[in-house]
Parts: C-alpha cells; structure tokens; sequence
C-alpha cells in the first residue's frame, strides 16, 4: 500500500526587523560610506585647523579689555562652522549624489522605512561632527593655550547648543538637496550660500566688526546663532561685552535654532524628492 505524502506546510514569513534596528543598520551603513572616502574625510577635518592656525598666527593674543583670546574667539566660530558645513553643505551635496545616481529610486522599492535613510544621514553627521570637534578642541588646547570650562553649566549648553545645532543643519541639508538640477551641480548650488553665512556669521569676521544690514541678515539665519551659543561656552562672562547686545542671548539661541529645526522638517516633508528632475 503506497503511503500518502504528509503535507507541506508553508513557513510563515520572517519578520522584518523594527524600525528602529533597520534606522540603525542604516546608520552604520552611512557612517562606513562616509569613512570609505579618506581624501573627504581628511580635508573635513583639516579645514578648520587650518584656519584655526592661520587667525592664531595673524591676529592679536586677546581682544582689548577683555581677555578674550584668538583661540576662544576662533574655535568657537569654527565649531558652528563645522556643524553647519557637515550638516548642510555636505549632506546637501551627498543626497543630491544620491539622487542623481539613483541611490533614492533604489531605496524607495526596499522594504524599509523611507525614515531610516534620513536617521542613517543624520547619524553620520553626527558622528562626523563629534571627532571634528574634539580634534580642533584638542589642537586648540595643546598648541594656543585654550582653557576648557571647569564649570558643569558650560559643558551643558554646549550640549544643547550641539544638539539643536546639528539637528537643524541636517535637516536643512536634506531640504536644500532637492535645489540643484543635478548632481553635477550641486558642489556649486550649495556651497556658495554656506561660504557667506560664515562671513557675515560671526566664523571669520567678529560679529561687531560688521554693518548692521549685515547683521540684520545673518540674524535670520542659525549659524550666527550656533556660534554665538559656542563663544558664550568658551569665552565665558568677559566675553559677552564682545556681543552685540551686551548678553549671549542663550534663550533666543534655543528659539531661533527649534525653529529652523521644525522649518527644516516641513521643508523636508512637503519638498524632497526621492527621484532626479529627469525621472519625472
């Protein structure tokens, strides 16, 4: 008597992993890319030494009457310059690469959270941001007498400041990509508004040194807003009679950078494109 074959039972799907383990995964794919570029990477953080190097070695020790030092005045500005160049310009650049090379169109047909590709940008940036600013703080440190805060409160408005700061960069990255008409464009697009927000941001020029129109315009955007949050960390008291008004504005910092950080994030929902202007 031939016996009857058992039946087959199908095997029930494996789950996808959470949302949160694949934004993960995603950050770490991100944070590799990023690293597989060497040449990007060493220019990233040679830049802003350099500069720290050239103003220490052609301006004054201190600012008259109040004891600031080049090293205080000039980290500071080139932190929030390289929070915003990180989070803005090259985010901005690097998604608009991937649009044009059909990374965004690829991912769009991939089982995961549309989300998770912008955590894994954000994640890099992060990561990026964080060894660029312990590198200058200790060239800052070990070569022009840069005295870190002692008190607890410094270190947490740096926190803060860092944080929003990031967050608001990178958002506003991610919304810019879309701008340019091509990848091949792009380099050009963004970087020309990024190289006069640091002029008229307080990151070269000290903020007081320059026209009120000036200004008046830099105030709208958040870089003069990081580095001024930046300086009140390292220049301490003596250096707020360098500011404008007499007062680090801590309070405004934190309002102007949430708001760029939720404009950032409507400009992002209602603007961004996953496919390049010649894909339709």
């Amino acid at each position: 008597m031939t016996a009857t074959p058992a039946a087959v039972v199908p095997r029930a799907a494996a789950p996808l992993p959470s949302p949160l383990r694949i934004a993960l995964a995603r950050a770490a794919v991100e944070t590799k890319v990023l690293f597989r570029e060497r040449d990007a990477v060493v220019f990233t953080f040679a830049l802003p030494i350099v500069f720290l190097v050239l103003f220490a070695s052609i301006f004054s020790d201190s600012a008259e009457g109040t004891g600031v030092t080049v090293a205080q005045l000039y980290t500071a500005g080139l932190i929030g310059s390289g929070v915003m160049g990180t989070g803005f310009q090259n985010l901005g650049i690097g998604i608009a690469g991937d649009r044009e090379d059909g990374t965004l169109k690829r991912l769009v047909g991939l089982p995961m959270p549309r989300a998770a590709y912008f955590i894994g940008k954000i994640a890099s940036v992060l990561v990026m941001t964080v060894l660029q600013v312990a590198i200058l703080l200790a060239i800052a440190v070990l070569f022009y007498g840069l005295e870190l805060p002692a008190e607890v409160s410094a270190w947490a408005t740096f926190a803060w400041v860092f944080v929003l700061g990031v967050s608001a960069a990178s958002v506003l990255g991610i919304a810019i990509s879309g701008l340019p008409r091509s990848g091949k464009s792009a380099t050009a697009v963004i970087t020309l508004p990024f190289v006069v927000l640091q002029f008229v941001s307080g990151v070269f020029i000290p903020i007081t040194a320059l026209p009120d129109w000036l200004v008046n315009v830099a105030s709208i955007f958040p870089l003069k807003w990081m580095c001024q949050g930046f300086r009140s960390v390292f220049q301490g008291d003596a250096g707020a009679a360098l500011e404008l008004t007499g007062s680090y504005e801590l309070g405004k910092i934190a309002l102007v950078l949430a708001a760029w950080l939720v404009g950032g994030l409507v400009l992002c929902a209602t603007t961004f494109r996953w496919k390049g202007r010649r894909d339709g």
